[in-house]
């Protein structure tokens, strides 16, 4: 299933990191960097109580051939890993939103100078050190959209942890943009990418989260990994979740496999072939675009296969891309480019960003906090401190 945004849609998205200005009141004025070269934006920052580290890994599944590379060769995955940090991180470099040649290929992709841009900074802290917990960590495994990159929901991941979750993002080779170790840049095909193949994906990741849980390196090149990292996994809570194709990827998954404890769809279409079949976990839609009322794969598998906890969320003006990072950075394009209010209108809806941001860093955690920590009570019903978000029944 194609999103309903067009792959022009999503690169143009990207654009939005070259505004030096955040989005956190009424305001869109622009200002110029404060050094030479492409302006940069800085993501909302996440509430949780825990600074949050990242490492990437570098996956081969060699039980998956690569038609597109050739003989020899084998499905290759880019993930990272993010997680709950010590305090004493400074000395750790923070982690671009994407690294540079990835983000000049989006940029060059929509038709813009490649030097247009600079991908804004997260909070992560490359390589930092694993913050100690009394106990184990809860796991959550986030899946991409079509023709897009596992750094879309960024602020959605680092909320995640700075709450205390471990969340690793993965790339999908040839259904977005990444980059590998050795240089190797990698950016979508005009080939037919299907949720299915998502899943297999998902599933070998599932795979090596294990080997970090057992204490083993599962990067390529056993590139040196946090201490402490695989012993903070808790195998028995583990969580997924996706946007759009990668929502439709996470209900596949959990079709599959028991390891996945609770899913969560950010608007997904859940279109497939074969389709979704029963679902017996906690299952959350947080739906804008894709409704049941306007998407028949969506109400099918909402009236006959989710058979556990279920609950449906929508957010009164949003659009397909609000539960992403792009409602927070279009609005920052709109501003550069002199966007009309009625064309910012066509990509975001009516859903002020700063309202958004709100409901991304709350809703996904009050659901994994809920299923795999038993904790919490906003999905109990309305609330009147986000008047936006209604319950569907």
């Amino acid at each position: 299933m194609t999103n309903a945004l067009t792959r022009r849609h999503l690169l143009t998205a990207a654009l939005a990191t070259g505004v030096a200005v955040p989005l956190g009141g009424a305001g869109r004025g622009w200002a110029a960097p404060a050094e030479p070269g492409p302006a940069r934006v800085t993501l909302p920052s996440p509430t949780g109580p825990h600074r949050v580290g990242t490492v990437s890994l570098h996956l081969v599944d060699r039980s998956r051939p690569d038609p597109v590379a050739g003989p020899g060769h084998y499905r290759e995955l880019m993930a990272s890993v993010w997680y709950p940090a010590t305090h004493d991180v400074r000395r750790h470099p923070l982690a671009p939103w994407l690294p540079a040649a990835p983000m000049r290929a989006l940029l060059a992709s929509a038709g813009f100078d490649a030097d247009a841009a600079a991908a804004p900074l997260t909070v992560g802290r490359v390589g930092a050190p694993v913050l100690r917990t009394p106990g184990r960590l809860p796991v959550l495994v986030y899946s991409h959209g079509n023709d897009s990159h596992r750094a879309e929901a960024t602020i959605v991941v680092q909320e995640l942890a700075s709450h205390g979750y471990v969340v690793i993002t993965v790339d999908h080779t040839y259904d977005g943009f990444s980059e590998f170790p050795d240089g190797r840049l990698s950016v979508p095909l005009d080939q037919s990418f299907t949720p299915w193949d998502s899943s297999y994906d998902l599933r070998f990741v599932l795979d090596r989260i294990e080997d970090l849980a057992a204490g083993r390196n599962p990067d390529a090149q056993r590139r040196p990994l946090p201490a402490g990292l695989g012993a903070t996994l808790d195998l028995r809570r583990i969580g997924m979740f996706g946007w759009s194709k990668g929502a439709t990827a996470t209900a596949l998954v959990m079709t599959q496999d028991r390891r996945v404890q609770a899913g969560l769809s950010l608007d997904g279409p859940l279109q497939s072939n074969p389709p979704v079949t029963e679902i017996d976990r906690p299952f959350m839609l947080m739906t804008a675009t894709f409704t049941r009322a306007a998407e028949p794969s969506v109400d099918e598998i909402w009236s006959y296969y989710l058979r556990g906890w279920r609950l449906n969320v929508h957010v009164d003006g949003a659009t397909h891309s609000s539960y992403i990072d792009h409602q927070w950075l279009i609005p920052q394009l709109a501003t550069i480019v002199g966007m009309s209010d009625e064309e910012l209108a066509g990509w975001i809806g009516t859903l002020d960003p700063a309202r958004a941001v709100r409901i991304q860093q709350a809703y996904p955690l009050a659901f994994f906090d809920l299923h795999l920590r038993h904790q919490g009570h906003l999905l109990r019903g309305p609330n009147p401190a986000f008047p936006e978000v209604q319950f569907i029944p």
